[in-house]
């Protein structure tokens, strides 16, 4: 093959990648077009949320606007779908939330090499020698060598020549450093809507010594379930700053009282990654708040927020994973149809699904490379951000109920001691938690 064939297949390849997408979208459009589609699978969002609010400017863009378009909080309806109009659904939610991501805030996220949400202009890099950094250098592109706190992992983060798309400069710093990691700043999503309200002040109260539970996700408000020991640190511009998915979140680990956690009491880490960034919840952010993790100590962290599979992150996993820490993360609400999501999906990591009040496993909850738990993710109470709580619905709200068991009982083998038998394939170990509801 010559080089203008070779060029011609790579872009017939791109041009049926391209189209890949395209149809996605395209479902998205026509189903969020018909009559009533909304009522049944998405909250319907405020007219400010699509047009100078939320959407409009960087509060909070990702962990409570972009989860009314990405979530489902209404199951009417739902088990009633065939799995391909459920799976044509889910898909096109979840284009939906890319699309108003890339229309609203095109100025910081574009899509990488593989059509995945990323940081603008932003590569990733490890295991690059001093040859390869000069070469890449001499091609254009920025170079800032960093060291993440806790890990001992060395980054080089690379900014891309401007003109440069990131799909391009990737192609063309994996030729430059072949042997080095190159990878796009991914961007993770909330896996569960969380009922919005006003905006409230930081939780932050007492000491946070070693063998905490650690929450990545967004801030936590202050709030009467939350008055155990809580720290709150912030990894993007803006941050920390409360947001209902984190408040939610955080209350069914430690809270007590009206919202009641897995784990009542017990002190918090929260690091958040999203704060007034719309390129919010990136594997950058989040490998930081997993390396502050690791060097605070903390026991066990969770992690309600998926994406897609990441070089740096998964290496960051590993190296957190063998200083003790023991990690959970949700699968997603993208249907069991949709590709694995991370950070679950990887072997080191706890991967929990969510059940609904009748123990069914829920329509919406995504897959990943192995399941190990099922956890309540519906037909439940948490706190909200007025001080009350609120319904919530998705894996997102399963994982730290299974996070704060194990805080309570030490190990993975004493989980699935606990655990209660599912009904079927698709849970894991089996049921944890079961009545940790919140709704008497």
């Amino acid at each position: 093959m010559d080089d203008f064939d070779a060029e011609k297949a790579g872009d017939d390849r791109r041009e049926e990648t391209e189209m890949r997408w395209t149809r996605p979208l395209l479902i998205a459009g026509l189903w969020l077009a018909a009559p009533g589609a909304q009522a049944q699978l998405l909250p319907a969002p405020a007219a400010s949320a699509l047009g100078g609010g939320a959407l409009g400017g960087v509060g909070q863009v990702l962990p409570d606007t972009l989860d009314r378009l990405g979530g489902i909080v209404d199951q009417s309806g739902l088990d009633r779908l065939s799995p391909a109009r459920l799976a044509d659904r889910l898909a096109a939610a979840r284009a939906a939330r890319i699309d108003v991501l890339l229309r609203q805030h095109g100025d910081a996220v574009e899509l990488d090499d593989r059509r995945e949400p990323a940081r603008r202009g932003i590569i990733l890099l490890t295991g690059a020698d001093a040859a390869a950094i000069e070469k890449l250098r001499a091609a254009g592109y920025g170079v800032e060598r960093i060291e993440a706190e806790g890990i001992d992992m060395a980054i080089t983060r690379l900014t891309v020549p401007d003109g440069q798309s990131l799909a391009r400069a990737l192609r063309n710093v994996r030729k430059i450093a072949p042997q080095a990691q190159a990878s796009a700043d991914n961007l993770y999503f909330p896996s569960g809507a969380a009922t919005e309200g006003r905006s409230a002040a930081l939780a932050g109260h007492g000491s946070v010594g070693r063998g905490a539970a650690g929450l990545i996700d967004g801030g936590v408000a202050a709030h009467p379930a939350l008055a155990g020991p809580i720290e709150q640190r912030g990894f993007v511009a803006g941050a920390p700053r409360a947001s209902a998915h984190g408040t939610a979140v955080a209350s069914l680990i430690g809270g007590y009282g009206s919202v009641k956690g897995a784990a009542s009491g017990t002190p918090l880490l929260v690091a958040d990654v999203y704060g007034d960034d719309p390129a919010g919840g990136s594997s950058f952010a989040i490998v930081r708040a997993l390396g502050w993790m690791a060097a605070r100590g903390a026991r066990v962290v969770t992690i309600s927020l998926v994406g897609p599979d990441n070089p740096l992150l998964a290496g960051a996993i590993r190296l957190v994973r063998d200083k003790g820490v023991m990690l959970v993360a949700a699968v997603g609400n993208d249907g069991p149809a949709a590709p694995p999501a991370y950070p679950a999906s990887y072997p080191q990591v706890i991967a929990v699904t969510g059940v609904d009040g009748r123990g069914r496993l829920l329509p919406e909850a995504g897959r990943a490379a192995h399941v190990d738990f099922a956890a309540p993710g519906a037909d439940m109470m948490a706190a909200d951000m007025d001080g009350g709580r609120g319904k919530v619905r998705g894996t997102s709200f399963a994982a730290p109920l299974v996070a704060g068991r194990l805080m309570t009982g030490g190990s993975v083998e004493a989980l699935r001691r606990e655990a209660k038998p599912g009904r079927g394939k698709g849970y894991g170990a089996g049921i944890l938690c079961d009545t940790c509801r919140n709704m008497d």
